[in-house]
């Protein structure tokens, strides 16, 4: 009985181990900045890991007052190629430690 608690506390420790390196792991990620850009980077933005938006430059020659649409589509297509990029390094990141895990 006493061996399969050593194995149970083994465990634990591992699980608590693994918990803290993946809160680590994902600490730096958030610290990282990724940009995008939309077509011919006239509107490239700049997000953190944790999804914030921290700079946002618009290049003066896409501002047509007469087509504001044409503006919001830049920013927007900007600003996702920016999420793309940090979706695929959170994926990188912890794919070491879901991987295998039921629902991950």
């Amino acid at each position: 009985m006493m061996r399969g608690m050593g194995n149970m506390q083994g465990m634990l420790k591992q699980v608590k181990k693994m918990q803290k390196e993946m809160m680590e792991a994902q600490d730096a990620l958030n610290q990282q900045t990724f940009d995008g850009e939309s077509t011919n980077g006239y509107v490239k933005a700049t997000l953190t890991g944790d999804r914030k938006v921290k700079d946002l430059v618009v290049d003066p020659a896409v501002i047509d007052p007469e087509d504001p649409e044409m503006l919001q589509d830049l920013v927007m297509m900007a600003v996702n190629n920016a999420l793309e990029k940090v979706e695929k390094a959170h994926e990188s990141s912890m794919s070491k430690y879901t991987k295998g895990l039921p629902g991950f």
